[in-house]
């Protein structure tokens, strides 16, 4: 789409004093900053931010917000951010909230958004929008979308809902619609691909060491005290992993990348006797989806398709109860402590509020300027509009052939696991 219109930014006193504000038609930035000589050149992306044409004009748009998938922290910014830049950047007022995720669509659950409606809830967690797992027919969303005469779609979910965002965007473009649909990436989990991070994670981290310094205390305040913390990491075990490194009190940290087995030289029950032994207290941070591979398989499914997990909590305080039960000269006394939720419902942190502030006036600008089929991305420190395709192509996951694995390993001490 070409822009039409002078950008309204420019006649706006905050924004007009700011030399070059304007992004060049032509910015990009590379996915990958450390090459070598020989390396090509490699993906780019294009920047983010306001350009100095628009092609819409103020009183020609009519957008919607829609929240999907499971909670995090920042929802309620993103969606008061939008809000207040369509208003107050570009003098755009007609905003509806779609109400209960991709459902409210087909059943045209709408609430008018306004920016003082909206003023006060980035203090809450949640989102005042509702969300909802599933409930995506492409069809009835498109039908909705051109029946309510919409022609600015914001998507804030994970990779699921990004994926659901692809196909509407590539429904729209086949119908010939004059609508752009922008994504806002988000995963408490921090495993889309591509970005730098998601909104929501630095709080989730953040909250996780209320639990872990719990954990901490109960375990060093009782002989041969062990504290288990089951944090969320489906697939992805970054939460636990950084949430370890924030702490330097955890002395085993297990996730889904890094495999590990309870019985035997070098296994885990040998490592917390050792550990037991040495410090007499020990304190283990498990992602939720770590060990799947040792517990009964489930072929049971979510609304959205993800497959439900057993509580591996629950399941390793167990194993680890029979096991020391079976060793009456030691006795333990085990904690465990699951704040999977309370992480994901409180309002975001202060560095995440700024994040989310950045994503959400991106993904304005991008839309304004006549992009679509984008997500609203932080790459390499920059903002960048991100294709679809790209965002929803794989899953990202801790590496554990990195530094960052190594150095947790390095903090806790413990074994990789791998058996000799």
């Amino acid at each position: 789409m070409v822009g039409n219109y002078p950008n309204p930014l420019r006649f706006n006193p905050a924004y007009s004093v700011v030399k070059q504000y304007f992004v060049h038609m032509d910015d990009s930035v590379p996915q990958k900053i450390v090459v070598h000589k020989d390396s090509q050149r490699g993906v780019h992306f294009r920047r983010a931010g306001p350009r100095q044409r628009v092609y819409f004009a103020p009183e020609e748009v009519h957008a919607c917000i829609v929240t999907c998938g499971g909670l995090c922290p920042g929802l309620n910014t993103v969606i008061r951010e939008i809000v207040h830049s369509l208003n107050h950047m570009y003098g755009a007022t007609k905003v509806l909230g779609i109400d209960g995720g991709y459902r409210g669509f087909i059943a045209k659950n709408t609430v008018p958004l306004t920016a003082k409606g909206v003023d006060h809830i980035h203090k809450r967690g949640g989102t005042v929008l509702g969300t909802s797992r599933g409930g995506h027919n492409t069809m009835k969303i498109v039908d909705s979308i051109q029946e309510c005469g919409i022609n600015q779609v914001y998507i804030i979910g994970g990779d699921g809902t990004q994926k659901g965002a692809a196909v509407i965007y590539e429904e729209i473009r086949k119908r010939g619609l004059k609508v752009v649909v922008a994504g806002i990436p988000k995963t408490i989990d921090n495993d889309i691909p591509v970005i730098d991070r998601s909104f929501g994670f630095d709080t989730a981290v953040e909250e996780a060491q209320r639990a872990i310094n719990a954990a901490h205390v109960e375990a060093e305040s009782a002989e041969n005290g062990i504290g288990v913390v089951k944090l969320m990491g489906r697939y992805s075990g970054f939460i636990a992993m950084y949430a370890t490194l924030a702490s330097r009190d955890v002395d085993c940290c297990l996730i889904p990348e890094s495999p590990f087995y309870l019985e035997g030289e070098g296994g885990l029950f040998e490592y917390i006797n050792k550990r037991l032994k040495q410090n007499g207290h020990m304190v283990i941070v498990i992602a939720e989806g770590a060990g799947e591979e040792l517990l009964v398989e489930k072929n049971e499914q979510d609304a959205s398709g993800n497959k439900l997990l057993q509580d591996v909590g629950l399941w390793i305080t167990q194993k680890i109860k029979e096991h020391f039960a079976k060793r009456a000269k030691s006795p333990i006394t085990l904690k465990y402590i699951d704040p999977t939720y309370m992480i994901r419902a409180i309002p975001s942190n202060a560095a995440d509020n700024v994040y989310c502030t950045l994503l959400a006036q991106s993904a304005v600008h991008g839309a304004m300027a006549g992009y679509t089929g984008f997500t609203s991305g932080l790459v390499n420190g920059r903002q960048t509009y991100i294709p679809f395709n790209r965002i929803t192509e794989s899953q990202n996951k801790v590496v554990i052939t990195d530094r960052m694995w190594a150095r947790l390993l390095s903090s806790t001490n413990q074994p990789s696991f791998l058996r000799p």
